[in-house]
This record gives structure tokens, sequence and C-alpha cells, in this order.
């Protein structure tokens, strides 16, 4: 079912008071802001009243310098992240509305619920975590690593309104292959400080439909260059020397 962005939502959550200044409690708190902080949790599923609640693909939460984002599972939503006593609280939460298929919304409403409820207790074991509530509601969530740039078919996103084209980077034969819609393509790639060098592009020769051409020869753009490169968990993003952009995700 398509999304339609509709409007801007915010729903502000009275923050706790500050736990009491022991050791006790301020290192609780450090404790769990250092196990959660600066990952990427991926959501597995939300126990309500003992009745556990399957998330959708896409749900996640990232805690990071006093601040949370992520997706309930169909809208995203940003919120002002506190510790105290070995657990979070999130407040001040704004989440665009848009709507999705019955599942995800009724996921979505119950996630969101539960996170703004109480104070969230944390509970890290390897590379899973659990939020509790005060009530015993659960939140299941698991660390979904960043995907590294060698290795990974990144599947463009733009310009690519097909979805054809896609680059893989081969740290061992220095290489670059793929497809740029089109056609297959393959040079060399050095990689360093933040930027790829990309050789003469050696490319198969289809003619395709007009907007496959299209995206191909923007993408042609790349090569004969160096662009410079950015990671953003499962996201990368190509500049060239232009200033000109392209975005790619990892493929699932």
């Amino acid at each position: 079912m398509d999304t339609q962005r509709i409007t801007l939502a915010v729903l502000t959550v009275l923050p706790l008071a500050a736990a009491c200044g022991t050791e006790q409690a301020d290192g609780g708190s450090v404790s769990a802001e250092r196990s959660v902080t600066g990952v990427h949790w991926s959501v597995d599923s939300v126990t309500v009243d003992g009745t556990t609640h399957r998330a959708p693909t896409g749900a996640n939460v990232t805690i990071e310098d006093g601040k949370a984002a992520g997706n309930y599972g169909c809208n995203h939503f940003t919120a002002k992240v506190a510790f105290e006593d070995g657990a979070l609280r999130l407040s001040d939460t704004t989440t665009t509305e848009m709507a999705c298929e019955e599942r995800p919304m009724a996921f979505e409403t119950t996630l969101a619920r539960t996170l703004a409820s109480s104070a969230l207790k944390t509970d890290v074991t390897g590379d899973r975590l659990t939020l509790t509530t005060d009530d015993g509601d659960r939140v299941r969530l698991t660390e979904e690593k960043d995907a590294p740039l060698h290795g990974t078919r990144w599947d463009i996103t733009s310009p690519a309104p097909t979805g054809e084209a896609h680059l893989s980077f081969d740290e061992k034969t220095g290489k670059v292959t793929g497809s740029l819609g089109c056609n297959k393509v393959t040079a060399t790639a050095t990689v360093r400080d933040g930027h790829i060098t990309l050789g003469a592009p050696a490319t198969t020769r289809m003619v395709c439909d007009t907007s496959l051409m299209k995206t191909e020869k923007a993408l042609l753009g790349l090569f004969d260059s160096t662009v410079k490169y950015e990671l953003d968990h499962r996201a990368l993003t190509l500049t060239s020397e232009n200033g000109k952009t392209t975005n790619a995700v990892a493929a699932e």
C-alpha cells in the first residue's frame, strides 16, 4: 500500500525526576548508557500483557548524544533520551504520520506506547537488548552491524529509478564490479582516506530503454575519477568531484 506523508506530530512525555545522586545510581546510568548507545538496534518484538507482537521489517532505533532516532515499523521518530539508574526514558517524541498497511500500523501503536509508558530498564546480553517497563512489558532488540564497504552489494537508489543498478567493491582484487542499470561494469577501485579512486570503466555494450540508459550515463560519471564516500550503517553515499551524489543501500 502506498504511504502518504501527512504532518509532523509531537508527543511529549513528562520527564522522570533525576535519580538520587548516589554512586550506585550514577554508575548504573553510565553503564546503561555505554551499553546501548552508538548501536543500530533492530526491533524484534514487543510483549505487552503477556502477548508478543513480532516486529515488521525495518523497525529500529539508534541512541546517541542524548537522542533516539528510528522507525516504529511504518513511521520514523525522534526523541530525547535520559539515563537514570540503569534505565532510560524517552521524552519529547516527534513522529511522522504516514498511512501504512494494518499490521505495521498496529505494531507501531503498540511499540510507541510501550517506549513512552515509563522509564525502561535496560538489559544487554551479547548482541541482544531488552527494554522493560515498570509494568513488566518488554521490547526486545538485536544489534544490527554496519555494512562494510567491501564485500557488500550496494543497490543504487539514486539515480536509479528501476533498482537495477548495483556495485560491489572487492578489497582483495582492488576492483569494483556491478551493473549500471543496463550494462555490466568493472574497474579498478583504490580506497584510501574516505575516498575511492575509480579507474576507467570496462562495460558491456547492450542498448536498453531510455530511463536505464539515462541512469547508466549518470553513473559512468563516477569513473575515471576520485569520489568521496560516506558510510552510514547500511547506506552509502558517493560524491563526485563536481558535487553530484549517488546513493546506495546494502542489499538484504
